[in-house]
């Protein structure tokens, strides 16, 4: 193990650098366009760009990988990235910052499909989890970072931007300098998306909703804030306490849903996380302490991450082994189209209903989906527990993550789930 992580500690590094510039970005844009007084509309629009670029990226990136390398198709990714912070200062306009946004989310989707497969290709069956776990708590630590960040310097001034830049350009060294043969891009046995509906529609709707849900928190989540009367430290102990509840309670929810029928514990964490919202509701309009808020968010965080990790195992219950990996791909694109509604929507709410709506949306989405896993439960009958695929953290970055899954790389070599 100690070999292994010393063969991808570079890569490690440059993805933790180029995590922690894409999170003190991704709080610092939000804040800005509140700042300027953009409608909420116009904020929901721009933060949904990015998801429409990782969406694209996830779809055509691995093409342009394949065409140019590994190594000059992530120094080109990383260069765009970090001209890109730079530009959102020179160029303030939302239809360019729109724009910037898009190009963005396509190239990080690429910077971590590279660095995806890199890790698969230096990883063994006995190690891949290992391996897999050690990378989401560093991309969870580099977001929870880069968001703190955001407190070091006035948010009207340009340090944000160029902080930003500093972290996402040396993200290129440790890639470049590496001395490992670039990783090959093997061919997924395909899997059409009503092939992957029909075995699992709900880990497909499930995967739209957690999207719409995770991107709406994180693009709205600091307009929501501000307008509550947050300070900016507040504002970034807000978003950063969702990531915290993750990392917290993934694991347990994960192994319970691996013990009983998957699709009630996710009815339950549904539930959960609806009942939490509310809370929200109830805590904003009585202006409660800022500490509630703090609870509300890591209680949500646990509640939301959760949700499509449990999907992608509820798809691996219905689909043989030799499919996980495309399989997975599938459920992203799913992730990425609920992503790239889920800021408009929550926007076109917010500036309806007011800040609350931030918390009815995503109550709202959760409720519907409830409602089609009840159907879903009453039209299938459960997986028996000792047949269920475990549930695993996973990658949300590039559908190449999907390869590091070790349930999709089995040391027994079994083809089926």
């Amino acid at each position: 193990m100690f070999q292994t992580l010393s063969s991808v500690a570079a890569l490690l590094l440059g993805a933790m650098i180029m995590m922690t510039g894409n999170s003190l970005l991704a709080l610092t844009l939000p804040l800005k366009l509140d700042a300027a007084a953009f409608a909420h509309e116009v904020v929901g629009f721009i933060m949904a760009a990015y998801f429409g670029g990782l969406w694209a990226g996830a779809v055509y990136g691995r093409r342009l990988i394949g065409a140019v390398g590994h190594i000059r198709a992530f120094a080109g990714f990383a260069g765009i990235v970090g001209a890109v912070a730079l530009a959102y200062r020179m160029l303030f306009n939302p239809l360019i910052w729109g724009v910037l946004r898009f190009v963005s989310g396509f190239c990080v989707a690429g910077v971590f499909a590279i660095i995806e497969s890199w890790l698969n290709e230096r990883s063994e069956n006995k190690t891949r989890g290992q391996v897999l776990s050690i990378y989401m708590i560093a991309m969870y630590a580099a977001g929870i970072a880069g968001q703190l960040l955001v407190n070091l310097w006035d948010q009207s001034e340009i340090e944000g931007f160029v902080m930003a830049a500093m972290l996402t350009l040396p993200s290129i060294v440790p890639v470049v300098l590496t001395w490992f043969e670039a990783p090959r891009l093997e061919r997924v046995e395909p899997l059409s998306f009503r092939a992957l509906y029909n075995a699992s529609p709900l880990a497909v709707v499930g995967s739209c909703a957690a999207g719409g849900c995770m991107s709406a928190y994180y693009g709205m989540g600091p307009v929501f804030a501000t307008n509550a009367g947050f300070s900016v430290l507040q504002v970034t102990l807000f978003m950063s306490s969702v990531i915290l509840g993750g990392m917290i309670f993934q694991w347990p929810i994960g192994r319970i849903s691996d013990r009983f029928d998957r699709r009630a514990v996710l009815l339950c964490v549904l539930a959960a996380v609806v009942a939490v919202c509310v809370c929200g509701v109830l805590a904003t309009r009585a202006q409660e302490p800022f500490l509630i808020f703090i609870a509300i968010a890591m209680l949500l965080g646990g509640g939301m991450t959760t949700i499509y990790p449990i999907c992608v195992a509820q798809a691996f219950d219905h689909l043989q082994r030799a499919r996980y990996v495309a399989a997975s791909g599938g459920l992203l694109l799913a992730y990425s189209i609920g992503a790239t509604f889920g800021p408009i929507v929550a926007a076109f709410a917010m500036g309806r209903a007011g800040p609350t709506a931030f918390f009815g949306y995503i109550a709202a989405v959760l409720v519907v989906y409830a409602g089609f896993v009840i159907y879903r439960m009453s039209a299938r009958a459960p997986v028996p527990a000792d047949r269920q695929a475990p549930v695993v953290a996973v990658p949300r970055m590039s559908p190449v993550g999907a390869e590091l899954d070790p349930r999709a790389n089995p040391e027994n070599g079994d083809e089926t789930s």
